[in-house]
């Protein structure tokens, strides 16, 4: 497990704001709202333009933060809250801050604070409540010393 320490800083990720994406995320949490895919209806509505839906920010905030910690980090909690809306045409970059650490001999629990900003403000900020399992990683998560032996020690070799 990498070390995790109370106010490491995670790197910024940037993600451009295309209306394949806000659509696309929409369309994946079947969230058919109009102001996530149709521009004249969310002019109607007092928009100017469509927007991201609350789960796409959701997806992109669990990523950024199982991408820093890898692929054995398990997400306990995310909890954001919106702010200035993701429009086409702008970036938004999250960053974070991890902001407490609980470690036992099984890994480490961490809170981070995500800010993802965009060109009006702050789109979204909360915490997530992360898990990283210590030891190394086998087809479906961590394994314990006997599966470890057995993946290092060649085939047919005695065990």
């Amino acid at each position: 497990m990498a070390q995790t320490t109370q106010g490491q800083e995670l790197a910024p990720l940037e993600i451009p704001i295309t209306r394949t994406l806000i659509v696309s995320g929409a369309i994946a949490s079947r969230d058919y709202q109009d102001v996530h895919h149709d521009a004249e209806l969310a002019r109607a509505k007092g928009s100017p333009d469509i927007f991201m839906n609350i789960l796409t920010t959701n997806g992109l905030v669990g990523r950024y933060v199982t991408d820093h910690f890898g692929p054995t980090a398990v997400l306990r909690k995310v909890a954001i809250r919106l702010g200035a809306p993701n429009y086409p045409g702008d970036t938004m970059v999250l960053s974070g801050t991890v902001e407490q650490v609980e470690t036992t001999p099984e890994g480490a629990t961490a809170a981070v604070r995500i800010v993802g900003t965009n060109g009006i403000g702050n789109h979204v900020t909360g915490t997530v409540t992360v898990t990283i399992p210590v030891g190394p990683v086998g087809p479906v998560g961590p394994v314990g010393p006997e599966e470890q032996e057995r993946h290092e020690r060649p085939e047919g070799a005695p065990a």
